[in-house]
């Protein structure tokens, strides 16, 4: 029993060492790829995952919005569709008398479908610098003024001009499933790709 004992604690060193070769021999096959950059200025196509208004939302609120197509480069698909995308608002102003509440979304990260997520500074995009509402609100009256025309003498027509007293502004809201567009401000870089 003695002699068996000491066989079987003699072949376990040589074992590992054999176990040892065999795992040096195993290579494992990595995908061989480069880091994808979207460029600033990319627009990517989004709808509102939930309303947003500034009537009872306040600046620092979490907001999401989901990605409505595959956005492809160099015929990789990079973000596809489904792709969440979290942010907050950034800014928000009250409305004000003759001005309509407006605010800021900063969009923070995106998560893949499959639960990866990885930061981005970006920005739901508008032609008046990403601000989202803000306009001039309604005149408080409409004023009649006389306008004559210059040939025809004595005949003139009546024209409605607004007052310069403007109403309170009104808040903005942003419905639940409203498309809008994403602009990144700063360049991606995309490590994590979804494959079919």
């Amino acid at each position: 029993m003695l002699l068996s004992f000491l066989l079987i604690l003699c072949g376990l060193p040589m074992m590992a060492v054999h176990s040892a070769e065999k795992l040096d021999d195993i290579q494992i096959e990595f995908r061989d790829h480069t880091p994808i950059e979207l460029s600033a200025g990319t627009f990517i196509p989004v709808i509102n995952a939930q309303e947003i208004s500034t009537q009872y939302c306040t600046e620092g609120y979490r907001v999401r919005f989901i990605g409505i197509t595959d956005l492809f480069m160099y015929n990789t698909k990079i973000l596809p569709e489904n792709t969440l995308f979290e942010g907050y608002i950034e800014k928000m102003h009250e409305p004000v008398e003759g001005t309509n509440a407006s605010m800021v979304i900063r969009i923070a990260k995106a998560i893949l479908p499959d639960g990866y997520e990885f930061p981005m500074k970006a920005y739901i995009y508008t032609s008046n610098n990403n601000i989202i509402g803000g306009g001039i609100s309604a005149p408080q009256k409409w004023e009649k003024m006389p306008h004559y025309q210059g040939r025809l003498k004595g005949i003139g027509t009546i024209q409605l001009r607004p007052s310069l007293n403007r109403k309170m502004g009104e808040h903005t809201t942003l419905q639940s499933g409203l498309d809008l567009i994403i602009v990144l401000t700063e360049p991606m870089e995309i490590t994590h790709i979804l494959t079919d």
